[in-house]
């Protein structure tokens, strides 16, 4: 290969790699958001499993009380 040759192929491997350099921290960045999402997806769940206790709860208190006002006819037993 002649010198000008071989200046080319080392310019297009420079390029490559300088390529290849970004996308791998292109990768690592979208790894990172991807990790921050998950987080912030896995508090939403949390919050939701909470929100979801203190319903059944109050649903529990308020059947409670319908009950001691005579506000619900009782169940028939069959």
């Amino acid at each position: 290969m002649t010198s000008d040759t071989e200046n080319l192929v080392l310019e297009h491997l420079r390029r490559l790699r300088g390529s290849v350099d970004q996308l791998g921290e292109k990768t690592g960045e979208l790894v990172d958001r991807m990790g921050r999402v998950e987080l912030r997806l896995a508090n939403v769940e949390v919050e939701v499993a909470s929100l979801s206790v203190r319903i059944d709860k109050l649903s529990g208190r308020i059947d409670r009380v319908e009950r001691r006002l005579d506000l619900v006819e009782p169940e028939k037993t069959q």
